[in-house]
């Protein structure tokens, strides 16, 4: 299948991209790579990834049928290929939802009530709204008997003997999602709504959010690789008018649930490739949405953290350095005075006595000088480190908003596209950047994040031994006075 380039695209190293320039012909070698990019070959022989809507697919047709088909699927893909350029096949990023009116790719577009008109407006031919309008439905047997190779991988369907016949070998664990939570969500300046609902599977339990077209793009995947061999219930029938209305997004929840239930209980099915990045997908533009709120959130909560502790730090200085050495001093005085007042009475075997109290007196006012000079051998350390921390957590609201505003931008490129302020080519170029910015922001991330593990282990070590070496040298000094008190 030929295509003709609509945009220059610079190949990046290492990625399996294929330089490509515009009005250059390329044959397009696989269109299931997914991702928004295709396989082509171009006139020298290279082969690598383009983004498909760098290209025009030439609406021409050409199947060689020999007998060494490497596949099935492979014969069937290049089949469905040529019809998609009639079936506008919608894929996630279009706008459409339900049974609104839409654009198609090739200035094509779908009428109300299902009438799909080409571009010159000569012809229009009916397609179920419902329905994937492909070549799978009617494979061709000849297809599959002719083929030579053996199926490798996932695409062997694993069958064995039991008490009634071949059947399907099911696994151990049985899979199974929920459906629920439906919530009304906008895009295009709120010109567009749909309804989302969170599909939560058993084997991660980790919820993931999908749109009705998503589901419709699943039916489509299904009924491509496996309508030859399997029956794909439809989905439950889209609709027009009052799709935002209460009872409606219940009945259609529950009839979802229905369908992803039955999938799940297929071992074929449920086991695909396309049926578990259904349940795993989560979008990315979300991603990194939750990414920086979580990153905003967790900056602010430890810079709190942060001047709390810079705040009891400077406070407890202050007392070691005022109150509380002058209190250890006025009880080493104390004891001192006590000394002095038992000396006077001129009572036989007092000496001892009052030359033990005297040196506990001078006990505490050695701890009251221990005190004092203490947060400069390990309270600096720990406040000096805070200090760093509080400038450094200071930077990430701003950095962090920046990527946040780019995020923003990239979600207004599909409104700019239509008003045509951005070209299609200057949309996946701010899309590509997003992508740089995300990657810079997260590991960027892990880089404070490892420091500040660092950083807090080894600074709370050294703080704790001074600590312990601090109340040992006190401990000494409180026992060395004990000891010169005799035993009655």
């Amino acid at each position: 299948m030929e295509a003709q380039v609509l945009y220059d695209f610079p190949a990046e190293p290492g990625n399996n991209e294929l330089s490509v320039q515009e009005g250059e012909i390329l044959t397009v070698t696989n269109q299931n790579v997914g991702g928004g990019w295709v396989e082509a070959r171009n006139s020298r022989g290279n082969v690598g990834l383009v983004p498909e809507d760098y290209i025009e697919v030439k609406n021409t047709l050409i199947i060689s049928f020999v007998f060494d088909f490497t596949s099935l699927y492979r014969a069937l893909d290049e089949i469905r290929a040529f019809y998609s350029v009639y079936s506008f096949d919608e894929e996630w990023d279009d706008d459409s939802d339900d049974g609104k009116s839409t654009v198609g790719y090739g200035g094509s577009q779908m009428e109300e009530g299902g009438t799909m008109q080409r571009g010159g407006g000569h012809s229009t031919m009916k397609i179920s709204l419902n329905k994937f309008p492909g070549f799978s439905k009617t494979p061709n047997p000849e297809v599959y008997l002719l083929t030579k190779s053996i199926a490798k991988g996932n695409d062997k369907l694993p069958i064995y003997a039991g008490e009634v016949g071949p059947v399907w070998l099911y696994p151990q664990i049985q899979l199974d999602c929920v459906v629920a939570d439906p919530k009304k969500g906008s895009k295009m300046y709120g010109l567009k709504s749909y309804i989302e609902y969170q599909i939560t599977p058993n084997t991660t339990n980790r919820p993931v959010n999908h749109r009705y077209k998503h589901f419709d793009w699943l039916y489509e995947r299904l009924v491509e690789k496996f309508a030859c061999a399997l029956p794909i219930p439809c989905l439950p029938d889209k609709q027009v008018t009052g799709r935002f209305e209460e009872e409606f997004i219940k009945m259609r929840m529950e009839r979802l649930q229905g369908w992803m239930s039955r999938m799940c209980r297929h071992p074929v099915i449920s086991n695909s490739d396309v049926f578990q990045l259904f349940l795993n997908y989560r979008d990315e533009k979300v991603r990194l949405e939750q990414k920086y709120e979580m990153y905003s959130q967790f900056t602010r909560s430890m810079d709190n953290s942060v001047k709390e502790l810079l705040a009891v730090g400077h406070l407890h200085w202050k007392r070691c350095t005022g109150p509380l050495q002058k209190e250890y001093r006025q009880i080493g005085k104390a004891f001192q005075n006590l000394s002095s007042v038992f000396n006077t009475s001129a009572y036989p075997r007092e000496s001892t006595l009052t030359e033990a109290l005297s040196a506990t007196g001078k006990t505490y006012e050695e701890i009251a000088e221990l005190v004092a000079g203490q947060p400069k051998k390990d309270l600096h350390f720990l406040m000096e480190t805070n200090n760093e921390y509080k400038g450094l957590l200071g930077c990430f609201p701003d950095t962090v908003a920046v990527h946040k505003a780019a995020i923003d931008k990239v979600k207004e490129a599909d409104h700019l596209v239509t008003m045509n302020k951005v070209s299609q080519q200057d949309k996946h170029i701010m899309e590509k950047n997003l992508s740089t910015m995300s990657y810079a922001l997260q590991a960027e991330m892990n880089h404070f994040h490892s420091n500040r593990i660092y950083d807090y282990n080894r600074l709370m070590q050294f703080y704790l031994e001074e600590q312990v070496k601090f109340y040992e040298t006190i401990a000494e000094k409180l026992k060395k006075a004990l000891g010169q008190y005799t035993t009655i």
